[in-house]
């Protein structure tokens, strides 16, 4: 009998004791769009996307230890709350690196305790070209890689051209021994090539989960704003081009770049999509070539083609980058169905912008699209939103349909309205100023766009205020 008793006071005791650990959780969590479920299922009823439950496993505290927390006032050292009229700003010196495409983007250079994601197709050049800028910077750099070996990195390095720079490599997917490294040899920027592959021993998920990469990206946030070292990620895109892995982690670093281009064409473009410390309008240009990525400085003179003679359904409009002016050619062809059902293509332009754009030309000017194919086409294998290329669009257009050239000195600039007419855009005096760099004769715009000097300029402006001005200016 006091055997039995005995027994059963251990037991309650352990009981006592295990309740006081900590517990661990499972779930499962979606690897597209981070919804969780407590079991596995096929198919998301979030997002649709199937096969994509990835298990999790969480530790909790138990209340007893969260209990355990101790509210007392804070020791010398730790950060404490500072009146907003006594923080100095402004004065905080960049990094500035070689790659003046990259400072464009970054908004002058790479701010100091700084978290940057770069995202890219696989094969696209994101760890070319950090691998780049890096060789050919004089502080000290500390070269991350879970991807690949050194030698690998060596040979990549080689044939860039290994510069004089202080870069060292290091292949470790640990992010406790990543950071130890860090610590001890203090370089002035860390990359990880790539986020995706690092794992954080406080964690019990793979590589790659949404746990492991929620977790190393705090803990390179943390360090990051401690030490005042920036850091660069690499990250993983999915088949839609987003990000991979939770959306947090877009809100937990600094930057956001997209590093992108089609395996066609030699140019790729580096944009921002987010941005603490600059503007989310800028956009860098490279071409791929065989010993690395060039920079692009004057990406007009490669985005026109070069032609012989003047062929209709070809227009150059004068758009507009963040800060950086640039003359694309807009290319489009209008021909009879012959299947019945009219066709509707657009390559770098808006489809949707597109069919507006011809139910325009058709209600306000009675050109008649209804029954033709329309294909639309952006030389350089770019995308372009700029409201201004409406009107190098509609020209482009008309051109094609009355098999009329347009003229290879002429540019245009300007927005189209529901009703036909032509809307201002900003940063006119920039775009004339592109045009008449590059030798154009005479550019069209609106005539909304007030203040300009028309003595000045050495192109002829035209103001123009409906599209029956400009098919006038242009075909009459």
């Amino acid at each position: 009998m006091y055997s039995l008793v005995l027994a059963y006071a251990k037991l309650i005791v352990s009981l006592q004791n295990s309740s006081a650990l900590a517990k661990t959780k499972k779930f499962f969590v979606c690897r597209e769009c981070g919804n969780t479920s407590p079991k596995w299922n096929g198919k998301c009823f979030n997002c649709g996307a199937w096969n994509s439950s990835q298990e999790e496993v969480e530790i909790k505290e138990s209340p007893r230890e969260q209990r355990q927390q101790v509210w007392k006032a804070p020791t010398a050292g730790e950060p404490a709350p500072v009146a907003i009229q006594n923080i100095q700003a402004g004065k905080t010196e960049r990094l500035v690196t070689p790659d003046n495409e990259l400072n464009r983007v970054l908004g002058g250079g790479i701010v100091p305790g700084s978290l940057v994601l770069i995202g890219g197709q696989p094969g696209i050049g994101k760890s070319t070209l950090l691998l780049q800028v890096v060789l050919n910077l004089r502080e000290k750099v500390l070269y991350v890689s879970g991807e690949e070996s050194e030698e690998q990195i060596k040979l990549r390095a080689d044939r860039i051209g290994n510069r004089s720079g202080q870069c060292y490599i290091l292949t470790e997917t640990n992010t406790e021994k990543i950071l130890q490294h860090t610590q001890t040899l203090q370089p002035s920027l860390l990359i990880i090539d790539s986020i995706q592959t690092l794992s954080s021993p406080y964690v019990e998920s793979a590589p790659g989960s949404i746990t492991q990469v929620r977790e190393s990206a705090a803990e390179l946030q943390r360090f990051a704003k401690e030490t005042n070292i920036p850091v660069f990620l690499i990250g993983h895109i999915t088949k839609d081009g987003t990000i991979a892995g939770p959306k947090l982690l877009e809100h937990i670093v600094d930057a956001v770049l997209q590093f992108e281009g089609d395996q066609h064409y030699t140019y790729r473009i580096l944009r921002t999509l987010k941005n603490r410390f600059g503007s989310t309008d800028e956009m860098g240009i490279y071409e791929m070539l065989g010993n690395g990525l060039r920079e692009v400085s004057n990406p007009s003179e490669l985005l026109l083609s070069q032609k012989d003679e003047e062929l209709s359904g070809s227009a150059v409009c004068a758009t507009m980058e963040g800060m950086r002016p640039m003359l694309i050619e807009t290319q489009a062809l209008v021909s009879k169905a012959v299947y019945g059902t009219p066709q509707r293509s657009a390559t770098g332009f808006d489809l949707r912008r597109l069919s507006m754009l011809l139910a325009v030309l058709e209600k306000r000017c009675g050109f008649a699209f209804g029954m033709n194919d329309v294909f639309l086409n952006i030389a350089g294998g770019i995308r372009v939103d700029d409201p201004a290329i409406d009107l190098a669009i509609v020209a482009a257009l008309i051109s094609s349909l009355e098999d009329v050239a347009v003229p290879a000195s002429v540019c245009f600039a300007g927005e189209v309205g529901l009703s036909g007419e032509i809307r201002a855009v900003n940063r006119i005096e920039q775009r004339i100023q592109e045009a008449e760099r590059l030798g154009f004769k005479k550019i069209f715009f609106s005539k909304y766009n007030k203040g300009l000097e028309k003595k000045s300029n050495r192109i002829e402006l035209v103001t123009i205020g409906k599209i029956e001005e400009l098919y006038a200016g242009l075909f009459v």
